[in-house]
C-alpha cells in the first residue's frame, strides 16, 4: 500500500512548508518542534489526561509542520529498529489505536500514585509510558509527544520529573522505549525494561531535588509548602527560565491569595 503521508514517488513526509528534501525537513521540524515542546513543558493548565488530550498535545507540537497534526494515523506502520537488529515493534493496528491507548490511559489515571513507593512509581510509570508508546497513535512524532504527555501527567500527580534529561538523551530514550516494548507474536517476550527504569529513575531523582529546592524557597518566603504552592513555583521558574528568590515568591503567593481565595495557606 502506498503511504499517503509521503509525497508521491518519495519517502518524504508531506509538510506545510513544502520542503522536498529530507534533511532540510528534519532541520526545520527540529526548530519548530523544540519551541513548541518548550512551551508545552511550561504549561501547568493541563488537568485531564485522556486520548483527546494526547491528540491535542501532538497538534500543539507539530501543527507548524504537518496538516495531520493531532490526528491518529490512518495506516499501519513498521520501523526497523537498530536496537532490535532491524526488527520493528508490533505497534497497534490502525483500527485499535484509540482503544489500546484509552486502555493504558484508564489504568494510568486509576493507579494510586500517592500511595506508591519511589521504586513502584518508577516501574509503573515506565510501564505505562512504554505501553502507551507502543500504540504509536501518530504517523510521526510519537516519542516526543508521549514522553511529554507522560511527564506532564506524572507532575499533575504531584511527582516532579526533570524532562530535560529525556531531551538531552533522546536517542537513549527512544531505544529504551523500544527495549521496554519488545513483545512479539512470533518471538515472544524480549523486553528489557531496565534501561527505561534507569533514565526514568534518574529523572525522578532530579525531580525530587527540584521539588525540595522549591519547598525550601517557599518556606523561606513564610508560606507552607503545600502542593499548589510547589506546583506554582516550579512552573513559574520554568516559564521565566530562572529560579525565583524568596521575596519574589512571597509577592507571587500574596497575589495568588488575592486572585485565588481557595489557595492553601
Amino acid at each position: 500500500m502506498r503511504d499517503p503521508y509521503f509525497y508521491p514517488g518519495t519517502e518524504i513526509l508531506k509538510n506545510r512548508l513544502g520542503i522536498m528534501d529530507d534533511r532540510r525537513l528534519r532541520e526545520a521540524e527540529a526548530d519548530y518542534v523544540s519551541l513548541n515542546l518548550a512551551e508545552l513543558a511550561r504549561d501547568d493548565t493541563v488537568r485531564i489526561f485522556d486520548f483527546n488530550t494526547l491528540c491535542q498535545m501532538h497538534y500543539r507540537i507539530f501543527r507548524d509542520i504537518f496538516e495531520w497534526a493531532g490526528k491518529p494515523r490512518i495506516i499501519n506502520i513498521e520501523k526497523a529498529e537498530n536496537a532490535l537488529n532491524g526488527i520493528s515493534i508490533e505497534y497497534s493496528d490502525v483500527f485499535d489505536i484509540e482503544r489500546d491507548a484509552q486502555s493504558v490511559l484508564k489504568d494510568m489515571n486509576l493507579y494510586g500514585w500517592k500511595q506508591a513507593s519511589f521504586e513502584e512509581t518508577v516501574r509503573n510509570f515506565s510501564g505505562f509510558m512504554a505501553n502507551l508508546w507502543k500504540t504509536h497513535p501518530f504517523r510521526e512524532g510519537n516519542t516526543r509527544t508521549i514522553v511529554t504527555f507522560c511527564a506532564l501527567f506524572i507532575e499533575a500527580q504531584g511527582i516532579y520529573i526533570d524532562s530535560e534529561l529525556f531531551k538531552d538523551n533522546a536517542r537513549y530514550m527512544r531505544d529504551a522505549l523500544v527495549a521496554a516494548s519488545a513483545i512479539f507474536s512470533d518471538l515472544g517476550d524480549r523486553r528489557k525494561p531496565e534501561y527505561l527504569y534507569r533514565i526514568i529513575g534518574d529523572a525522578m531523582e532530579r525531580g525530587k531535588e527540584i521539588e525540595g529546592e522549591a519547598v525550601r524557597r517557599i518556606r523561606s518566603a513564610g508560606y507552607p509548602a503545600g502542593e499548589q504552592q510547589v506546583r506554582k513555583v516550579i512552573f513559574w521558574d520554568r516559564k521565566e527560565r530562572r529560579v525565583h528568590g524568596a521575596d519574589e515568591i512571597r509577592r507571587l503567593l500574596k497575589q495568588k491569595e488575592r486572585d485565588e481565595p481557595g489557595l492553601e495557606r
